[in-house]
């Protein structure tokens, strides 16, 4: 049986290339086995698949061999795991140096053997050099003030009088939280900023205007009683 493995590295990137040419050397729909993943490791779904469906004698085509993966170490381990101990044939499109078919003498393996050492290395050092590159650009974007992550909810003109309605258990935390179309985690952040920027538990805007009105008949009342105090001096 003949198989193919097609790999890209995410869920936006265009896997028609490898498509194209695993067509051309007549592997069919049903056999071509699709990860959308890193090659960091092989860990991934549609290859764990495919490599316990393989058996002896079957042929397994990848256009590269950071296709297969990008770490130097699982690289060799799952290519010994594939042609010596399942006994299946592989063969790398744009390395014909890289088909078990061919060569199966000392010589034959010896020189496979060379090319896939160099080009295991080869595929983990451009994945370490993506890495420092991403690494990089995301700290001279921080640098001038790019934010990452997806943007904050901001909070609804109504947030104080729902906040004030949770308060008086009018509504569930959980109700708040969906009346001002948010998570309950994000709800609590927007309440706690809510709160430390002025806002007030237990009434809300309400209850600040109620004291700022007791505090000012207080003052009235003491300026009263003083002035009270200061004729009964003067008898």
């Amino acid at each position: 049986m003949t198989y193919g493995y097609v790999r890209v590295s995410s869920t936006d990137q265009n896997e028609d290339r490898q498509l194209v040419a695993l067509r051309k050397c007549k592997v069919a729909e049903e056999n071509i086995y699709v990860d959308k993943q890193s090659g960091k490791d092989f860990m991934r779904p549609k290859y764990l698949e495919l490599s316990e469906k393989l058996c002896q004698g079957d042929l397994l085509y990848i256009l590269s061999i950071d296709r297969l993966g990008r770490n130097y170490e699982e690289i060799q381990k799952q290519w010994r795991l594939l042609t010596k101990d399942i006994g299946a044939d592989i063969c790398v499109i744009d390395m014909p140096l890289l088909d078990t078919r061919q060569g199966k003498d000392l010589m034959g393996t010896f020189i496979a053997d060379l090319v896939l050492q160099i080009l295991s290395f080869v595929a983990q050092n451009e994945r370490e050099n993506i890495r420092r590159r991403q690494m990089e650009g995301i700290a001279v974007a921080k640098a001038r003030g790019v934010r990452f992550g997806r943007p904050g909810i901001a909070s609804p003109g109504d947030f104080g009088q729902v906040v004030e309605m949770w308060e008086k258990k009018q509504l569930t935390f959980q109700e708040a939280a969906g009346q001002c179309h948010m998570s309950k985690a994000t709800f609590y952040r927007r309440l706690r900023e809510y709160r430390l920027a002025g806002g007030t538990s237990g009434g809300g805007e309400k209850a600040a205007e109620e004291k700022k009105a007791t505090t000012k008949k207080a003052k009235e009342i003491r300026e009263s009683l003083q002035g009270r105090e200061g004729k009964g001096t003067g008898l």
